[in-house]
């Protein structure tokens, strides 16, 4: 067999292993051994996997991966979840469909201070659900928002996502961040416009909240929004000037988090000892599974499949937008079955070459790279997002949620087809960073 045959079967080898439910970073880590060592040898094979593996753990990049999870549990644990919903509740909530339009916002402003679409979707289901209830929503709407409107947590930087791309494509993580705001606001705005639009056709789906006097509003804002600015401030800000590099921006964020949990008095010692727990747990997941996937990469690199599979493409006698949507629909599909964080370091080293080939900037294309995983947590059968919801609202059957996300998922597809229009959008931010 050819190198470039070894690697085609290796994909087909992993994706029967991950039907058969093996772990993810087990069958990236396994198979890219075997691979290697079937080309070359034994002894070479676990030289480089421990130069890998040690390499990865010992990342000066990655420590921004806890940092950031840990960011995100501290604002979990002190409430300031919470106050962010009623801001936003306080603001449109009266509005026809105004409790979806505040959990949209709401996904949104988490999503500065969190990075992780299933924490977003967890903690916005306790938070929003309550209340949708309360005015009588319809179920399946309700639930549909808040799993949809939690892929803002992965858009909106600082964002998990996002890192791993950079680090698998060799990326500035600072211009990821920074091409992920206008592209975060436009997904925003085209989820509104759903959720409105779905509200006007049928205005059983979400009636109004109540009316708020402009004095209410203030106060929220003040309250539960300016948190949350001085956060993204101080995260953002210091990155777009380049006073900080996107590891200590990390650092810069979990303190400042801290800093506002602690000056609020809302985080308790069990929450604060909760929340180095879960971000411990979840970071050990994610480093061994990036590690896993460089395996797997370094596997792949000597097959030579990724060039050979970017040159095929160029040849095809397809404009590039026609490779784009090609490449979409394989996330769409690879994305019902295998987890976002996996899917992400399983594909780049296979995609990415090729969409610098037909001349895509890659920046753009891990925007839209984010955009098509947020597809796949909201579709099924794994639908990750759908789940969480489901798990924390026990009234409203899975399939029901499943049923009410398609207005959004299609947003999310006119959402990449405004940034392939008009790619300055995600461009704009970056090109200020060096």
């Amino acid at each position: 067999m050819t190198p470039i045959q070894v690697g085609l079967l290796s994909i087909v080898v992993i994706f029967i292993l991950l039907f058969a439910r093996m772990p993810v970073a087990y069958v990236m880590l396994v198979v890219g051994m075997s691979g290697f060592a079937f080309l070359t040898n034994t002894r070479a094979m676990f030289s480089i996997s421990v130069q890998t593996m040690y390499n990865t753990f010992a990342s000066y990049s990655l420590i921004v991966v806890p940092l950031f999870v840990w960011m995100g549990y501290i604002a979990f644990y002190s409430g300031l979840s919470s106050r962010i919903y009623d801001a936003t509740y306080k603001v449109v909530g009266s509005l026809k469909a105004g409790l979806a339009l505040a959990t949209i916002a709401a996904c949104t402003a988490f999503g500065a201070i969190c990075g992780s679409t299933t924490a977003t979707a967890a903690t916005m289901s306790a938070v929003a659900l309550p209340e949708m209830k309360k005015y009588k929503y319809n179920h399946s709407f309700a639930t549909a928002t808040v799993a949809s409107a939690a892929i803002l947590g992965v858009m909106i930087p600082p964002s998990v996502i996002f890192i791993l791309y950079g680090i698998a494509a060799q990326q500035s993580i600072a211009k990821l961040f920074l091409a992920g705001v206008f592209s975060g606001l436009v997904l925003m705005g085209l989820f509104m416009v759903t959720a409105y639009l779905l509200a006007l056709r049928n205005p059983e789906l979400a009636p109004p909240g109540e009316k708020v006097t402009w004095g209410e509003k203030i106060r929220a804002m003040a309250t539960g929004g300016v948190e949350v600015i001085i956060i993204f401030i101080a995260v953002m800000g210091g990155l777009f000037i380049g006073f900080f590099t996107p590891t200590e921006a990390g650092a810069i964020g979990a303190f400042a988090t801290l800093v506002v949990a602690l000056a609020r008095r809302k985080l308790s010692w069990k929450g604060f000892t909760s929340s180095l727990t879960d971000a411990v747990r979840i970071s050990a997941m994610i480093m061994f599974l990036v590690a896993a996937a460089a395996i797997y990469g370094r596997f792949l690199a000597i097959t030579g499949l990724p060039g050979g599979l970017a040159r095929w493409a160029v040849e095809l006698p397809l404009p590039p937008v026609a490779i784009l949507t090609v490449i979409l629909i394989i996330y769409l599909i690879l994305g019902c079955f295998i987890d976002a964080l996996a899917l992400i370091l399983l594909t780049v080293p296979i995609f990415y070459p090729v969409a610098i080939e037909i001349g895509f900037d890659p920046i753009w294309f891990g925007v839209i790279v984010v955009l098509a995983l947020g597809m796949g947590v909201i579709t099924p059968p794994v639908g990750a997002n759908v789940y969480v919801v489901a798990g924390v609202d026990r009234e409203t059957p899975v399939m029901s949620i499943f049923r009410g996300v398609w207005p959004y998922l299609l947003a999310i597809f006119a959402c990449v087809a405004v940034l392939t229009v008009f790619p300055q959008i995600a461009l704009f931010l970056p090109k200020f960073v060096k």
